[in-house]
């Protein structure tokens, strides 16, 4: 058996949930620095929108993956798995521990697990989806992945094109779903992986979304979202809190029910979110604010 050489502290849980304040009291406990595995943070521009971590937030912790490339550059779960690694190779070299910290679960997977060999894109096939995308509107391809797959449905951000595309992408050219696919074969690790996540009642989370959506329209959401109006169709904008405001530009809705929409949408993310995270037997869940405990945890360990 090889010697680990260091441990990686993964904080999870869905949106508004305290995660990045829980990283940083982690990291200043345990004088470890942050790698984000939030797949929205990585991108400049989008400060707001995304909560990422803030000036104070990163001047008590060194933070990685976080706006350190343009919303244009394609960015995917293969390419941060490799990237993530290579940064942790490095990191371990100087710190014993390290948090990881973000609610991106395929991202989580890829770095905690590896990713699965999978079909590689169709161009034909993935302009014919782009095509439908544009005539029948999301809720086509979404329609019929339930179909194909209904499994992976339950999990995947279904209001994420891409997400959407890729999964029936698979489907439709293994003839088998994705879930299927997913071989579960975990790829070996030279660090520890210690597993947090931040519970608390569902009542408490959707309040705590909604005033953050709130605060996040007085910090100046609207701004940011009109200077990344012209780049509308990129991936990284394909996400909650821009697509609404989007629509709102293009005159199909007014502020106020695009604020609404934000917070409904981003209430049915974070379900979606517990979901994805409530199948994992590894994480330990606890209230963010509970420090003590969690941190007996993880030196339990």
């Amino acid at each position: 058996m090889s010697i680990k050489r260091g441990r990686l502290i993964v904080v999870v849980g869905p949106t508004g949930s305290g995660k990045s304040a829980l990283a940083v009291r982690l990291a200043q406990h345990f004088n470890a620095p942050i790698i984000s595995t939030d797949s929205r943070q990585f991108y400049r521009g989008l400060a707001i929108g995304t909560a990422q971590p803030t000036a104070e937030e990163q001047s008590l912790a060194k933070h990685y993956f976080i706006a350190d490339r343009e919303v244009h550059e394609e960015f995917n779960c293969g390419k941060y798995e490799a990237e993530a690694l290579q940064l942790l190779d490095r990191l371990f070299q100087q710190n014993e521990y390290v948090v990881a910290v973000g609610g991106s679960g395929l991202y989580i997977q890829a770095l905690c697990e590896g990713m699965d060999q999978l079909p590689e894109a169709d161009n034909d096939l993935r302009e014919s989806l782009k095509h439908r995308l544009a005539t029948e509107g999301l809720e086509s391809l979404v329609a019929e992945l339930k179909e194909r797959d209904p499994e992976y449905s339950k999990s995947v951000d279904l209001c994420n094109p891409a997400r959407v595309m890729r999964a029936l992408e698979v489907c439709i050219l293994s003839g088998a779903t994705y879930s299927e696919q997913r071989s579960g074969k975990r790829a070996e690790r030279p660090f520890d992986i210690i597993k947090v996540g931040t519970d608390m009642p569902r009542e408490i989370l959707y309040d705590r979304i909604n005033r953050r959506v709130d605060q996040m329209v007085e910090e100046g959401l609207l701004e940011e979202a009109k200077a990344m109006y012209p780049k509308r169709t990129l991936n990284a904008l394909q996400t909650v809190g821009y697509r609404e405001l989007f629509d709102h530009f293009d005159g199909n809705c007014t502020l106020e029910e695009a604020i609404e929409l934000i917070k409904r949408n981003s209430r049915r993310y974070a379900k979606r979110q517990m979901t994805w995270f409530r199948r994992d037997e590894e994480i330990g869940w606890f209230a963010p604010s509970d420090l003590e405990r969690i941190v007996e945890f993880i030196t339990s360990k």
